[in-house]
């Protein structure tokens, strides 16, 4: 508990799983978590948990020896280690540990980066939506050299997440299981929408699907049928998205584009991402993961809208 901790990225994600550390590390008799953001306002509950702001990444890097990060894409995680590697800031024996989802190339350049200047990158991408991350029972794929995993496993395991899997040295392949793992989720996502636009075709009905669904496969896809049939997956503007569907677009690009390279394809998920880009189109960017349902809806000649979404009850 002597080692110092940051976080950047305080999204619908970042901030549960800021607020686990936070409070492992307290009751632990650790030193507060410090943490950093865009907008440092989204950082008050951290503040309120007894966590300490730092102005920026490279205020956080230099007071820290861990740094993890939840970020948005590709884009923004080059970014922040292209500030902290142009600093003055010694970067030796630091360990920086990216839980996000980012292409496997993306992974492997920032390790050789900051190898160059002494430290550690670790890929480390969840599986789980915002709830899941609240509740610490996500679970991380973590890829990395063996000594740096060993240091950060306490922060991790009954504290963010409910299990490890362990993927050896090459950061390249968590990447690779995060993204081969959305292909499943957005998979599952795709197939529950045709059947629930069937449903309503054929007047069988949502409920008793979603019935069905759980007893059948279990909680893990009720509660994907229930983003369809609760609304959620046009929620109100207020309330926002519990997994973004600009966010699953990026995913899918990343999915689409390392199958083509590696000489495979994968229908399922062009025909989502057709969908859900076809949803961005027409609803906005207030969308979750699942609203590839709304653009089935329309196919099949219904509203956009069900009942319990945003526009329902208009």
């Amino acid at each position: 508990m002597t080692q110092k901790i940051g976080w950047f990225g305080l999204g619908s994600m970042g901030l549960g799983m800021a607020l686990n550390l936070q409070k492992h590390l307290q009751a632990q008799g650790g030193r507060p978590l410090r943490y950093s953001n865009r907008s440092l306002a989204k950082g008050q509950p951290l503040e309120d948990a007894g966590a300490i702001s730092e102005k920026d990444f490279e205020s956080l890097v230099q007071g820290c020896d861990v740094i993890f990060t939840m970020i948005s894409n590709d884009e923004v995680l080059n970014e922040l280690l292209s500030k902290a590697l142009g600093s003055s800031i010694s970067l030796s024996g630091k360990i920086f540990i990216d839980t996000s989802t980012i292409h496997p190339d993306t992974s492997a350049s920032a390790a050789e980066r900051l190898a160059e200047k002494g430290a550690t990158f670790i890929a480390s991408p969840v599986f789980g939506a915002s709830p899941v991350a609240a509740a610490g029972k996500l679970i991380f794929a973590m890829a990395g050299p063996a000594p740096a995993l060993k240091t950060v496993r306490p922060f991790i395991l009954n504290v963010m997440g409910r299990s490890i899997i362990n993927m050896g040295a090459d950061v390249r392949k968590s990447s690779l299981l995060k993204i081969c793992g959305n292909i499943l989720v957005i998979s599952f996502m795709e197939v529950l929408s045709e059947a629930h636009v069937f449903a309503e075709k054929t007047s069988l009905g949502g409920a008793q699907l979603e019935e069905f669904v759980g007893n059948m496969f279990g909680p893990v896809l009720e509660s994907y049928s229930a983003r369809i049939t609760s609304g959620s997956y046009a929620p109100p503007l207020d309330q926002g998205p519990g997994f973004a569907a600009a966010l699953a677009c990026k995913d899918m690009r990343h999915a689409l584009s390392i199958a083509k390279a590696s000489g495979t394809t994968l229908p399922t998920t062009e025909v989502a991402y057709e969908r859900l880009s076809r949803a961005r189109e027409f609803a906005g960017e207030c969308l979750d993961s699942a609203a590839m349902y709304g653009t089935a809806r329309q196919e099949a000649g219904l509203e956009f809208w069900n009942e319990n979404s945003r526009k329902g009850n208009e």
